[in-house]
């Protein structure tokens, strides 16, 4: 089963990016997390949707 929800540094390795980037990208918004008692995690679809957002800002250019 495919996980719903993944680490910081999870998340950091799929998008083959630094950890201090991703939180970068997490503080201004551009990808999506949530709080689980304390703990911060990235829905999969979250980094899709981060994925498809740079393709149409690209195709748009």
């Amino acid at each position: 089963m495919t996980p719903l929800l993944l680490t910081v540094p999870e998340a950091a390795k799929a998008l083959a990016i630094s950890r201090s980037k991703l939180y970068q990208l997490l503080a201004s918004g551009a990808i999506r997390s949530v709080r689980i008692h304390g703990s911060r995690r990235i829905p999969t679809d979250a980094l899709t949707t981060y994925i498809n957002s740079l393709i149409e800002t690209r195709e748009a250019a």
